[in-house]
């Protein structure tokens, strides 16, 4: 599963109401005290008062580990896929099929570390899972969503290259602003409509010039747009069955994820894959397994690790940071595959990027001033509801 943090946790923080939270309890600009942690936090000393205020140093250290773990999962887990999904080594055309696994391995861990919760609750802390069928029809919906989601997201990293990953699925801010006003009926200002500009210009240059090379898949760039598409729409039905787990990531993940692998089998059926898996070469190598194992691993670390991100800077520091990594892992994809690609071609993926970035500080200053604007006027009508008594 290529799990894209930023559209996933950080969705709890896009409503002006959870970011209205996120100010009053981000005063000074950390994430310590934030709401996320009663969600998705592990760290038993997560609820004591610390005894001593810890040095610049010890924090910007703590910091920068964190940083560091995000790149290197997040980077690791897309090349760790690629390899699954299309290594000429393995030669598995199943992809239906390790995307199942990955999502049978999100609720192995979910049941094992809630297991650890009950076992060890003054030591470790995770919520208590018990298999709900109501609930599960609840989530089901967004259950659907996410299985659209992870699928176009695995078949575009199938068909297309790493480096040019991140432009294939670049789509989902701009999907983002075209449902916010023809679903959620929610206008968007013209700084960010600019922004999603950006955006598509760097996506169809990025296109053209992948094309251009010869390595372009139209398959894989419509996988993308697809996966986009199931992004911003995952985003919106959060949104919507978060209270059916009662606002708990983990819940949602462990019930999503269940979901996800019932609704797999059939697909499995009908793309013919239990063939493929019964006559593959590799079925029983303990290797093949273990990096399986790892990419399911590795696609539940990506959720804890963003959300711990988020915690010790900030939302937006986490979509930098996000929009960065990407850079980092275009470079990393060109240079492991020996890639050789034109001036207009990392002038696409600057686009994209840098519209990305653009987009997340328009909206954050945006969110920002409509709370100091609510504040300011529950504030006036405060006073005269004094004055006039």
């Amino acid at each position: 599963m290529v799990f894209d943090s930023k559209h996933y946790l950080p969705v709890l923080i896009t409503t002006r109401k959870s970011y209205k939270k996120y100010l009053e309890r981000n005063q000074n600009g950390s994430f310590n005290q934030s709401f996320l942690s009663e969600g998705i936090n592990m760290d038993p000393l997560a609820n004591e008062t610390p005894k001593k205020q810890p040095s610049l140093l010890q924090m910007y250290t703590k910091i920068a580990a964190v940083v560091l773990c995000y790149w290197v999962i997040s980077i690791s887990l897309v090349f760790i896929n690629k390899y699954l999904l299309s290594s000429d080594d393995l030669k598995l055309d199943a992809p239906i099929f390790i995307t199942f696994y990955q999502c049978f391995c999100s609720v192995l861990i979910c049941l094992l570390l809630s297991t650890l919760g009950a076992l060890l609750p003054n030591y470790f802390t995770f919520p208590p899972l018990k298999f709900d069928y109501k609930i599960s029809r609840e989530v089901l919906p967004l259950s659907i969503i996410f299985v659209g989601m992870i699928t176009f997201n695995n078949l575009c990293l199938k068909y297309v290259g790493v480096a040019f990953y991140n432009i294939g699925r670049s789509l989902t801010t701009v999907f983002n602003v075209v449902l916010s006003y023809t679903v959620l009926k929610q206008a968007t200002s013209v700084p960010a409509i600019a922004c999603c500009a950006v955006i598509v210009i760097g996506f169809i240059l990025g296109v053209n010039q992948e094309g251009n090379t010869g390595e372009l898949s139209y398959l894989g760039v419509a996988f993308g747009i697809l996966a986009s598409l199931c992004v911003s729409l995952n985003s919106i039905f959060t949104k919507k069955v978060l209270p059916a787990v009662e606002g708990n990531i983990w819940k949602l993940m462990f019930y999503n994820n269940i979901n996800a692998s019932v609704l797999f089998i059939p697909i499995m059926l009908f793309k013919q894959e239990y063939s493929t898996i019964y006559h593959f070469s590799k079925l029983y190598d303990s290797d093949f397994w273990t990096i399986m194992t790892i990419s399911g691993l590795f696609g539940f670390s990506i959720g804890y690790i963003s959300g711990l991100q988020i915690k010790v800077t900030s939302p937006l520091t986490h979509n930098v940071s996000g929009t960065a990594k990407a850079c980092v892992q275009t470079i990393i994809a060109v240079i492991h595959f020996e890639d050789i690609k034109t001036a207009l071609w990392w002038l696409g993926n600057f686009c994209v990027l840098l519209g990305s970035a653009a987009y997340t500080n328009v909206r954050q200053r945006e969110m920002k001033a409509a709370h100091a604007l609510e504040t300011k006027t529950k504030d006036i009508e405060s006073n005269q509801g004094g004055v006039s008594s």
